[in-house]
């Protein structure tokens, strides 16, 4: 049977890096980056991939909507 990873896509420049999707997630896979987006935010990045899930709670707090979820089978 295949497992199920997530990925975690993020608009960067969309990012106001507000953070509310940090502790959304279950897995701790977001954090604020150090580096800005063109407005000047800190944007939410995956610091830890492996871990994500796919479960979209980050996607369904982001009061924006510029987190994507995908779920993707690996061997």
């Amino acid at each position: 049977m295949a497992k199920i990873r997530g990925a975690v896509v993020v608009d960067v420049e969309g990012c106001k890096g507000c953070g509310v999707c940090i502790p959304a997630c279950p897995s701790e896979v977001l954090d604020l980056a150090k580096e800005v987006n063109g407005k000047g935010y800190n944007y939410s990045f995956m610091k830890n991939p492996e871990a994500c899930v796919g479960c979209a709670n980050c996607a369904i707090v982001c009061p924006d909507g510029v987190i994507s979820v995908y779920k993707v089978k690996v061997a």
